[in-house]
């Protein structure tokens, strides 16, 4: 699958709507009862961004972002403002936001992953796009240094140390992430004169898996 490391510009996602989707089978029986399944095991995200566009020049830096994506052809990174940190939106990340794994003393590589929590039940998002320069590692409450203890690819979210992490301790991460996402359509319609009235354009986003 063709992918551009670039992210959509930050300025345009603010104010876009969207958020997670997911698939559920329901079957109804004879007797009321419903069951049901569902084949995804995890969220797919869609947005649209033509609602945060604002001036003509937002839409002359959309064509222009959409052109060098080739439409649908190539997939990019999302900012998704309502979800971007690894801690609540009001605090900075920190390496001890979330566990990414146990050392099993042999092990060296771990996804980056979010997890979401409501009551007794949770569940666990890998992250695949971490933001440059925002990953913090740590082992047993004790904060690592990148280039020291170890690497981080920021293509595809997997840590990577130089020693394997002990048994039974835990690894910790701490992070800004983007969304992998692609076009949903291949046409961007625009109207100076409708856009002038405030008729804005649909922009249609949607998740990439990766």
């Amino acid at each position: 699958m063709g992918f551009h490391e670039v992210r959509f510009p930050a300025s345009l996602s603010f104010g876009s709507v969207g958020g997670p989707e997911r698939r559920t089978e329901i079957v109804t029986l004879a007797n009321g009862f419903e069951e049901r399944n569902s084949p995804w095991a995890h969220a797919r995200r869609r947005y649209d961004a033509g609602v945060s566009m604002r001036s003509l020049d937002d839409i002359e830096t959309l064509i222009a972002f959409f052109e060098a994506r080739q439409g649908q052809l190539y997939g990019f990174r999302w900012k998704d403002w309502s979800d971007y940190k690894s801690c609540p939106a009001s605090r900075a990340p920190a390496f001890e936001d979330q566990v990414i794994g146990i050392g099993d003393g042999e092990t060296k590589a771990f996804q980056l992953c979010k997890a979401y929590r409501s009551g007794a039940q949770s569940y666990t998002r890998p992250i695949a796009k971490p933001v440059e320069g925002s990953v913090l590692i740590g082992v047993q409450r004790d904060e690592l240094v990148e280039t020291v203890h170890y690497e981080i690819d920021e293509a595809t979210g997997i840590v990577s140390f130089f020693d394997a992490p002990d048994m039974g301790v835990e690894v910790y991460a701490g992070f800004e992430f983007d969304v992998p996402v692609r076009f949903d359509t291949d046409r961007i319609q625009t109207s100076v004169a409708s856009f002038q009235a405030g008729d804005v354009p649909t922009v249609p986003i949607v998740e990439v898996r990766v």
